[in-house]
């Protein structure tokens, strides 16, 4: 194993452990969340917000999906647009604001 191979094993590694760090730390930020009894649209929307940042660095490190070409991320973006829809369409087909009558 050559110098340069160890060294570049070492940095894959390094940026493993700060990925796995920094998704313990939005987990536990996840959870401190819950706890605060925030009004349920707060909460839902930085828990979602945490979600989408935790969900980004598992796509982008531990799935490779950074060091991919420009086709995985059309891909990628065609796929949140039509999560974003969906996450829309209840609230473009509810008129007066209440989920239960």
């Amino acid at each position: 194993m050559t110098s340069d191979h160890a060294a570049d094993l070492d940095r894959h590694v390094r940026v493993y452990i700060t990925v796995f760090v920094a998704l313990m730390a939005l987990t536990i930020i996840t959870v401190a969340i819950s706890r605060l009894h925030l009004p349920v649209r707060i909460a839902v929307t930085v828990a979602l917000l945490v979600a989408i940042v935790k969900g980004s660095l598992v796509a982008c490190y531990f799935m490779h999906l950074i060091s991919e070409k420009k086709l995985i991320y059309a891909v990628l973006l065609l796929t949140v647009a039509f999560f974003a829809a969906l996450l829309s369409l209840p609230v473009l087909t509810v008129h007066n604001g209440y989920w239960i009558h």
